[in-house]
């Protein structure tokens, strides 16, 4: 295990990325209900995902710039402990939403450049 990110942004696409209480409360990050509320407690926030990072139009995080993060040195934790390549059990889905997404996108791209 490598526990090194391939920056191929796929995480940052397929999943929502929730804030623990700290960094909720440190209010560092753009969060899915910046523009219409602040949600002061930490454990509302969590129950109804006020607590997830902003979403561009294309369902990537706010922070995914050219497959990378742009806040890199002082991203959320839960991104911090995840890999693609990570064998811990609680991440077991994750990894096979992300091979699925790679898979449907290789059968996307192979038969283009087939055609060339």
């Amino acid at each position: 295990m490598n526990n090194t990110c391939n920056q191929c942004g796929e995480c940052c696409k397929l999943f929502f990325i929730n804030l623990n209480e700290e960094e909720y409360n440190s209010r560092e990050f753009r969060t899915i209900f910046d523009d219409l509320a602040v949600v002061e407690d930490y454990s509302i926030a969590s129950d109804c995902g006020a607590n997830f990072l902003a979403k561009k139009d294309d369902g990537s995080c706010i922070y995914l710039e050219d497959n990378s993060c742009s806040i890199h040195e002082s991203r959320p934790q839960v991104c911090r402990s995840f890999f693609c390549d990570s064998t811990e059990d609680e991440y077991q889905t994750m990894r096979e939403i992300i091979k699925e997404a790679k898979r449907n996108l290789d059968n996307v791209i192979d038969p283009i450049s087939k055609k060339k």
